[in-house]
């Protein structure tokens, strides 16, 4: 039976991505390497995203859970810049 593998954490898949981003830039790239490179760095993005969103929605079933305030939405501030 085979062996079913588990899917990179947040922080390797950021780290992969990083990689690409930092392939990509050097321009050093055949076109369709460049093209590969893109759409698994799509990829790895769109895994990034649903992570944090999952987070999110754990943090949420925690809050309510414990019956305290939900999350308020984050606007950073334009002072700290």
């Amino acid at each position: 039976m085979a062996e079913k593998k588990n899917p990179p954490s947040f922080e390797e898949t950021l780290a992969q991505l990083d990689s690409i981003v930092n392939e990509m830039e050097s321009g050093d790239l055949p076109l369709q390497d460049a093209l590969e490179k893109f759409e698994q760095g799509i990829k790895l993005s769109r895994m990034s995203q649903k992570a944090l969103e999952e987070a999110e929605q754990k943090v949420h079933i925690l809050l309510n859970e414990q019956q305290q305030e939900t999350l308020q939405k984050f606007t950073p501030d334009d002072t700290d810049a």
